[in-house]
């Protein structure tokens, strides 16, 4: 999956005109996107919306917080509508996602659900202490299927006026970037890039997508319909990437006992096959 395109749970126009993108995921948010006063009709809504979508595209659902005493009530409204995954937003480490593990062993139990067959990803920086548990994920549940970093959120858990200049995060945000990224290494979890905040800005979304998938993120959050198309193209090796990747694995292919080989004049270890092999791989499951 390339792109997971935020949807507010209390808009069903927001929702139908998500669907008619190429999200390869929607995740349906009751936390940030909904008021207090409206949280309880967006799980009704948003269970609709479940009941009304569009096979080609997952859907995850983004609960609220294990903190706000709502996370019990935003899984029984939705669950019985078979969601693909569970968003958890405020998440720090193994403990929070073995949480809503148990929860959703319930949950699936009594609506009939495949034991295990709801997906977690969880929102991994939104906190100073959250970034501080980023490589205590090794013990999550095996549910765990991905790792989500956020900027904004942060910020204020920082204190921090703001989050970039231009185009460039600061620091403390990038730090929590990378690790996100590294911790879902680790933890064999699928990484996932920030929203762009900048609606109309598709250049500077292309380069931070680019940027984000050479650096070994799979996917990228988004928050506009207009992003889906921007961030798929992104997420995709290019023809010259598949090239010299097919090169690599024919070179291995040719030579089965060397830990090296030449290819164009270059020297080539194991390490590369692997990350060629993962490129074809993901151009292959692309088309």
């Amino acid at each position: 999956m390339r792109s997971f395109l935020f949807v507010p749970g209390d808009s069903v126009r927001k929702f139908d005109s998500a669907k008619k993108t190429a999200a390869d995921a929607l995740i349906l948010d009751l936390e940030d996107s909904v008021v207090p006063d409206q949280k309880v009709a967006a799980r009704g809504i948003t269970r609709q919306m479940l009941d009304n979508r569009n096979v080609a595209q997952k859907i995850y659902i983004r609960v609220n917080a294990l903190d706000t005493g709502l996370t019990l009530g935003d899984l029984a409204a939705v669950m019985p509508g078979r969601p693909d995954g569970i968003v958890l937003p405020k998440c720090a480490g193994a403990a929070d996602v073995n949480h809503l593990a148990l929860y959703l062993d319930a949950f699936e139990a009594a609506s009939g659900l495949d034991q295990g067959s709801t997906r977690i990803v969880v929102v991994a920086t939104e906190t100073a202490y959250a970034v501080t548990k980023l490589f205590d994920f090794g013990g999550a549940s095996p549910r765990l299927w991905g790792l989500m970093w956020g900027a904004e959120d942060l910020a204020a858990s920082l204190g921090a006026s703001r989050n970039r200049t231009g185009n460039r995060y600061h620091g403390p945000f990038l730090l929590a970037r990378d690790l996100c990224l590294i911790a879902a290494a680790a933890a064999g979890v699928v990484a996932i890039d920030t929203i762009a905040t900048d609606i109309d800005d598709l250049a500077a979304l292309k380069d931070e997508a680019i940027a984000a998938r050479q650096d070994g993120f799979l996917a990228k959050a988004v928050i506009h319909p207009k992003h889906v198309d921007v961030v798929n193209a992104a997420f995709m090796p290019t023809p010259e990437e598949i090239a010299w990747s097919r090169k690599i694995v024919q070179a291995f292919a040719d030579n089965p006992n060397s830990g090296a080989v030449k290819v164009d004049g270059k020297m080539i270890d194991k390490p590369h096959l692997r990350a060629a092999v993962k490129i074809l791989a993901v151009a292959e499951s692309r088309g």
